[in-house]
């Protein structure tokens, strides 16, 4: 297997045999906590930025080699939209101790993020799905979970909000 294999299944965690974007999504979360963590939500959205258009580029290639459109083994977009919904949700730089802290809400923001993430990728609703029923090639692919990372981002922000308003 080459490196254009390995980074499209995110370090082949695309190859789960069950549920393999799940996998991919938690790959990428725990990744994801890491970079937020040492480097704060800017560095995380530019990070998702720059591996997105790689992906775009090589999720092409490998379309263009298998014939295969949006193999369910490439992972790497769950990876961006993981990304994005963590640089917009936390939106703040935390060590890893803060995780843990009740009061902070990081992790509740962080798994919320994670859980809608993961719905509005399934279910793929509005936007959403058009572009993943219209859209052809590496944008199409990508673009999908990229959205989807928006929604949750912004979703999680709202309702965590609302929550902070009520209580």
């Amino acid at each position: 297997m080459n490196l254009n294999w390995m980074f499209i299944t995110l370090f082949y965690s695309g190859l789960f045999p069950k549920a393999p974007g799940t996998a991919g999504t938690v790959v990428a979360l725990v990744l994801g906590i890491l970079l937020l963590s040492y480097f704060g939500p800017q560095t995380l959205f530019l990070a998702t930025l720059l591996i997105s258009v790689i992906a775009i580029k090589e999720i092409d290639k490998y379309e263009a080699a298998s014939g295969i459109h949006d193999d369910k083994r490439i992972v790497i977009d769950e990876l961006a939209g993981m990304w994005i919904a963590l640089s917009i949700a936390p939106a703040v730089s935390f060590s890893l101790e803060e995780l843990f802290v009740l009061d902070n809400m990081l992790l509740l923001q962080i798994v919320l993020s994670f859980i809608l993430f993961r719905v509005y990728d399934i279910k793929k609703p509005s936007i959403i799905g058009r572009i993943d029923r219209e859209v052809n090639g590496g944008l199409g692919v990508m673009g999908d979970d990229i959205i989807a990372g928006f929604a949750a981002g912004i979703s999680t922000a709202l309702l965590i909000e609302a929550y902070k308003y009520i209580m």
